[in-house]
């Protein structure tokens, strides 16, 4: 009969799982207390860092519906759960783990997707979504500015092109 601390521990994790837009997993042999703490502070508020039990958290993500993890939970594993923007997560885990190289990045997944390390760290080298907003919005504005310009160009010719015969009838008036 399964003990019930260890089914409350599923339970909780499979919620973590279900309510995540997206979890990392890593290995954090040879960090301390101390900087699995500030890797927490530096992740914010859009993501949870817990350390799990391999085989609990096995049980948990298949529950879930999640296979990302199969094969890879060996050893001091922990798991970042993101609720916020993944862009962000991804960076704070890559910028820690280049202060601190024990930090391995196994892998994890996105919005159901499975991701390796590797492709952690693409994510990690994305902008963030505001920036990337701000540059479609910037790229959409410039195309409506061309489109304008374009638009007045055969009116301001024609204007043009009005003067110059206007001030051309003037002289010939003026002549003779």
């Amino acid at each position: 009969m399964a003990q019930p601390n260890k089914v409350a521990a599923v339970q909780e994790l499979t919620e973590h799982f279900r309510n995540s837009t997206a979890a990392v997993l890593t290995e954090y042999r040879g960090l301390t207390v101390a900087q699995l703490k500030q890797l927490r502070r530096s992740l914010g508020e859009n993501a949870e860092y817990a350390v799990v039990k391999n085989t609990l958290t096995e049980i948990a993500a298949k529950e879930a519906g999640i296979d990302a993890f199969d094969g890879q939970l060996s050893g001091p594993s922990a798991i970042a759960f993101v609720t916020g923007d993944p862009v962000e997560a991804a960076k704070s885990l890559r910028d820690f783990a280049k202060t601190n190289p024990q930090l391995i990045v196994k892998g994890g997944f996105l919005e159901g997707k499975a991701l390796s390390g590797a492709e952690i760290t693409k994510l990690a080298d994305l902008e963030s979504r505001e920036v990337l907003l701000a540059k479609v919005a910037g790229a959409a504005q410039a195309s409506l500015s061309k489109a304008a310009a374009l638009f007045q160009a055969p009116l301001s010719k024609a204007v043009r092109t009005a003067e110059a015969l206007r001030a051309k009838q003037d002289e010939a008036s003026q002549a003779a």
